[in-house]
């Protein structure tokens, strides 16, 4: 065996466990205080859609962050909003296009205004935050879920999902005005 060989070998040997931990790096949705770039104002909401990670930021340069489920490809919402509204156990009701996709899925909801009441089997969960712009409802919702195998994976209709437990606590957290930004 050549030196050459023998040290480009043994180098990637070393470097190779290195690099498998860090392809399998697991998906933590806990929440946890975490550092942030110092662009950020404490109070505000930063959301990666991508990474599944929802960031409020607590101080300059840190940020709690929670494990969150997004939209679906083409569903998602990006942008910047308020939070103009929040509700305790909201009543929920799919949107009309949510309808026209799924009509099976929404049957009972075809023809009519009803609205599912709150409680523990209403897919926004046990608390919902509201976003807006301009003054305007987005339809999109920070929200618990009945899914927690939802947190971690893109399959909403856009609204950001919360573990129920993890929603309450930002609910506590965040007034009404918090700016909103999804990347």
């Amino acid at each position: 065996m050549r030196r050459r060989t023998f040290l480009t070998s043994t180098v990637a040997a070393a470097t190779l466990p290195l690099m498998a931990q860090a392809r399998t790096a697991a998906y933590d949705p806990k929440p946890q205080i975490v550092p942030v770039k110092s662009q950020y104002a404490p109070g505000q909401l930063l959301i990666l859609p991508r990474s599944h990670y929802l960031y409020f930021v607590t101080a300059p340069g840190q940020a709690m962050r929670y494990g969150v489920g997004v939209g679906k490809a083409g569903l998602e919402f990006t942008g910047t909003a308020t939070i103009d509204v929040k509700k305790e156990w909201p009543t929920w009701r799919p949107t009309n296009e949510m309808i026209e996709r799924e009509p099976q899925a929404y049957k009972r909801f075809i023809g009519n205004t009803d609205a599912q009441p709150g409680g523990p089997g209403n897919p926004l969960g046990a608390r919902a935050l509201y976003l807006f712009q301009n003054g305007r409802d987005t339809y999109f919702r920070i929200h618990g879920t009945t899914q927690p195998n939802s947190i971690g994976r893109s399959v909403s209709n856009g609204c950001i999902r919360m573990l129920n437990e993890h929603v309450v606590d930002l609910y506590q957290r965040v007034p009404i005005g918090t700016k909103v930004t999804v990347l």
